[in-house]
């Protein structure tokens, strides 16, 4: 074998060098977060702060350069923050993974971590009762479609405030190699929703069935309220609307109580289903660019597969 030129042997030191640095740092934020999770042993806070991550990584994005790729820096701190979770106690996911729908499986893997603990089902409805009687903290479920006969977000609406929310939306950066295709998912968790400053909120009614599609877009674009996305589902009792509206949206906001009250006894009760941090925009080669409202599969449209059946 050739003699390794000295100039190499040069840089594989200074890459050893900053390879002991970076654990150095690892192991320091790491004692760090069990700081962290002293504090949040009073029950206000969950280990778990999917708000909290996502203003991480969209700092660190903004402060990265080339040839850094972003798609791998989300990567890298996905698996770090499924680390520090699972640090500061029990974290498993329940997925909806019926055998014809494996790519929330791949997406649920690749933003909670690898080795984090998860749980599949084959019906939505068993994911989200795995959350509220607290078998998982996370579940991981289909995004609705606007004409689905009976949706699982239904089962989101509740006036508990210890009921599951939507906490995230996935995959937040790159797709990676999910089979999701173009598919994405939505996580649900228990806890209050934070705010990041670029959000989407989730709210469901419980209506009449003769409230048109056209007359909620309508009242709500006159209220100043952005909807980018709305299903309905009509039922023996009525019906029940998902609106999804730009920003992180109170129901104590102003402009909700003129909607319910322009709407009068039609509408029969408003309810916040969640609220989740828009996903990075990043091209093929993982490389961030603005965020196109109208882009098709983009944070302000939906678009996934339908719920099953029974647990496997």
């Amino acid at each position: 074998m050739p003699p390794i030129p000295s100039d190499l042997e040069d840089l594989r030191r200074r890459l050893d060098e900053i390879d002991d640095k970076l654990q150095d740092l690892l192991i320091e934020r790491f004692e760090i977060v069990l700081d962290v999770a002293a504090q949040k042993r009073d029950g206000t806070l969950a280990p778990h702060q999917p708000a909290r991550e996502a203003a991480i990584i969209r700092r660190l994005i903004a402060r990265n350069r080339p040839p850094y790729q972003p798609a791998t820096l989300v990567r890298m701190w996905r698996e770090l923050f499924a680390g520090t979770t699972r640090l500061q106690g029990r974290f498993r996911v329940a997925v909806y993974a019926p055998p014809d729908t494996p790519g929330l499986w791949d997406l649920a893997r690749d933003h909670y971590g690898s080795l984090t603990p998860m749980l599949a089902y084959q019906s939505a409805g068993l994911v989200i009762r795995a959350v509220a009687e607290g078998e998982a903290e996370i579940g991981v479920l289909p995004m609705p479609q606007e004409e689905e006969p009976d949706p699982w977000w239904r089962l989101l609406v509740s006036t508990d405030e210890f009921a599951p929310r939507v906490v995230s939306r996935l995959p937040f950066g790159s797709r990676g190699n999910s089979r999701a295709g173009g598919a994405g998912a939505l996580s649900i968790g228990r806890g209050r929703s934070q705010p990041t400053g670029k959000d989407r909120t989730l709210l469901a009614t419980e209506n009449t069935s003769d409230i048109s599609r056209g007359r909620i877009f309508a009242l709500l674009s006159a209220l100043g309220l952005e909807c980018t996305f709305l299903a309905s589902c009509d039922h023996a009792e009525g019906a029940n609307t998902l609106m999804e509206l730009a920003g992180f949206i109170e129901l104590s906001d102003p402009r909700l109580d003129s909607f319910q009250a322009q709407l009068g006894p039609a509408l029969y009760r408003l309810t916040e289903l969640g609220v989740y941090a828009e996903p990075l925009q990043l091209d093929g080669g993982g490389t961030a660019r603005p965020t196109v409202a109208s882009e098709p599969g983009g944070p302000v449209e939906m678009a996934g597969a339908r719920g099953g059946a029974a647990r496997s």
